[in-house]
């Protein structure tokens, strides 16, 4: 076929007047991986959800094989042959996995052994070790991930559009995620990839688009960029040699210590692990996905509840804790910034304003009966000019931000509450370079006001960049702790494996 299978020109959404891409051009080869690029609220998940459906244009031309195409919802979108899997999962927690699999494409009888039977080989084939029994609002990220990515290529859609899709992954995952995509491409499917690991763009895409403030930059072939290139056309700036920095030279002393963790016990996650934390001082805890990272800080915040009998002991501040609703825990000083932040972190259909306020009022409890608007505006705009929050103005719906905003406004949530322990669980997980930079910084300025800082990171170059003492989860447990002097990269994962 000649010509592109998919193009857009002069590509023009507007919200309220304001427009979130404008005038831009691009087009899709037929199986070509074209890589997206751009920081948060450059436009890339706009000009993707135009293509499946989710959005209208405001002015401006698609067109699939040469034929100008409108769709309006993504059944329109899947019947012209195009898939997406978003960067927040779409998937129904009350079914079943392979029920999400088979969605939309039921036929008149069902017979739920075949669908669990068709499912299993599927997801095999496919080298994702998923349940298709298991209901998917008992999955973690990393999991339902490969569901959606599962479903996009059980469609056999021509295009798929994959949003952050390695995000959650494990080296290992993300390495039979690498193979599918080019599998894909030698059955003829063009896929675009969004991700802010630029690494990956460079490594398995053939051409990448950069955009930047909701236009187009350039369009170049892969072979012609490189990680400063790329960086340069996203900001405008060079931010390639801060964006994590070298390894550490110095590490910050400890202070107090804020919170002990002694032989604690969670279900089949967490098995008699042990860790403390400092005041003054940024611990990074680094694990393979299942490792129990996320669970042991979900138990000391009061999220999930340890073992009844023999759980262990958690001190804050030398006291006794034991929190069984996340409520107790925030008057005492321990916020979590959670990692799937549209399922735990903010309330999509509220305000900006409105999130931070419900953090604030969170720290008060009982004490504080009374919703002051005036209070809910102050407070708002304070924490989204700290933050760099960018939006139309305070009272945009948190759900029409773009990722990295969402989790800043996350984080302000959490911040408001004048936390001692702040747990920043992934904190730069679908977070664009320069929004990155800016949250490292905001880490650091913490531990500097001598807050007692947890960052759970499955990206080593994160944990070496901010860590003053790297702690090393495996099977349940912590199994090994470095300072930020003797740390490198090999001894981490050697002891996150082996």
């Amino acid at each position: 076929m000649s010509g592109p299978i998919l193009e857009l020109r002069q590509a023009t959404k507007k919200y309220a007047g304001v427009a979130a891409i404008e005038e831009v051009d691009f087009a899709l080869n037929q199986a070509e991986i074209h890589a997206l690029v751009g920081e948060n609220g450059a436009g890339k998940s706009t000009l993707t959800k135009v293509m499946a459906g989710v959005v209208t244009l405001t002015s401006g031309q698609m067109f699939i094989a040469g034929r100008e195409v409108a769709p309006r919802t993504p059944l329109e979108a899947r019947h012209l042959g195009i898939a997406m899997v978003f960067q927040e999962n779409s998937l129904v927690p009350t079914m079943t996995v392979a029920q999400n699999l088979f969605l939309g494409q039921e036929k008149f009888y069902n017979r739920q052994r075949g669908i669990y039977i068709a499912a299993q080989q599927f997801l095999q084939s496919l080298n994702f070790d998923v349940v298709p029994t298991a209901l998917v609002g008992m999955l973690g990220a990393a999991k339902k991930q490969m569901v959606e990515i599962a479903r996009a290529v059980l469609h056999n859609a021509k295009i798929i559009i994959f949003d952050e899709p390695t995000a959650t992954l494990t080296p290992e995952e993300k390495k039979y995620f690498f193979d599918l995509v080019f599998e894909l491409k030698r059955r003829g499917v063009s896929v675009i990839f969004i991700s802010h690991a630029l690494e990956e763009a460079l490594q398995i895409s053939d051409r990448i688009t950069v955009l930047r403030d909701g236009r187009h930059v350039v369009t170049d072939d892969t072979r012609n960029f490189d990680r400063a290139r790329i960086v340069q056309a996203m900001v405008g700036r060079d931010l390639s040699q801060t964006l994590y920095g070298s390894r550490k030279q110095t590490a910050r002393r400890s202070g107090r210590r804020v919170l002990s963790v002694q032989n604690l016990r969670m279900g089949p996650m967490v098995k008699n692990t042990s860790l403390s934390i400092f005041a003054g001082q940024i611990t990074g805890v680094f694990g393979l996905v299942g490792a129990g990272r996320t669970e042991t800080f979900k138990v000391v915040a009061g999220v999930l509840k340890r073992d009844m009998f023999h759980g262990g002991e958690v001190l804050l501040h030398g006291r006794r804790a034991r929190y069984r609703v996340p409520a107790p825990a925030i008057r005492d000083g321990i916020a979590y910034v959670t990692e799937d932040r549209k399922v735990e972190g903010f309330f999509e259909t509220m305000s900006i304003a409105r999130n931070i306020y419900l953090g604030w009022l969170a720290r008060l409890g009982r004490r504080r009966m009374l919703v002051s608007r005036r209070e809910t505006e102050t407070i708002g705009e304070a924490w989204i000019k700290t933050l760099g929050v960018r939006a139309i103005g305070k009272d945009v719906k948190v759900v029409e931000l773009s990722g990295g905003n969402q989790q800043k406004v996350v984080i302000a949530k959490s911040l408001v509450q004048e936390p001692d322990l702040i747990i920043f669980d992934e904190p730069t997980r679908g977070v664009d370079v320069g929004a990155i930079a800016e949250i490292h910084q905001l880490i650091n300025r913490l531990a500097e006001e001598g807050k007692a800082v947890v960052v759970i990171s499955s990206y080593l170059p994160e944990i070496m960049a901010l860590s003053d003492r790297v702690l090393v989860a495996r099977q349940g447990k912590i199994v090994e702790e470095f300072s930020a002097l003797e740390a490198t990269e090999e001894k981490i994962m050697y002891a996150a494996i082996h």
